[in-house]
């Protein structure tokens, strides 16, 4: 998946274990999927907690953060519990979405890389964030990319 490319809808489980589609989603703003290997890892945590902690500059530019790991879904609800995040936290155990956007890996136990994607309301790409220990350039550059939307499209 790349900057450009049209996005599949997909649902998944939620950490409440409701399913949560991603037209559903985009129908009230662009959406930041952001993959992260494992739930309360240290690297995975600093990413998921700057993606809160920049919440109210997503809500200005129209935007939700939704994160997304293999993790089930208990894993994921004391995950958002634990650090208060005030977005979906999606449960993708066989790695279908993963395998989507091209960061599933299949021999490592880690199964999913870092990369976040930007999806603009007609679901193409608008920006790709790839970076597996820069935890906090994923909400930055995303939402750097969301404040720029109207000049290019970012990649990084």
């Amino acid at each position: 998946m790349d900057i450009g490319d049209q996005v599949g809808d997909f649902e998944l489980l939620d950490q409440a274990g409701a399913p949560r589609r991603l037209s559903t989603l985009l129908a009230n703003g662009p959406v930041v999927l952001f993959f992260y290997p494992a739930a309360s890892s240290a690297v995975c945590t600093k990413e998921a907690c700057h993606f809160r902690d920049l919440g109210a500059e997503f809500a200005e530019v129209g935007a939700q953060p939704v994160g997304i790991s293999p993790d089930a879904v208990g894993k994921q609800e004391r995950f958002a519990a634990e650090h208060s995040f005030g977005f979906p936290l999606l449960s993708d155990t066989d790695g279908t979405v993963a395998k989507e956007f091209g960061v599933w890996r299949r021999l490592v136990p880690i199964h999913t890389k870092r990369a976040t994607f930007v999806i603009g309301q007609d679901s193409r790409v608008l920006a790709v964030v790839r970076s597996e220990l820069g935890a906090e350039r994923h909400a930055d550059d995303a939402l750097r990319a969301l404040k720029d939307r109207g000049s290019r499209p970012v990649s990084g």
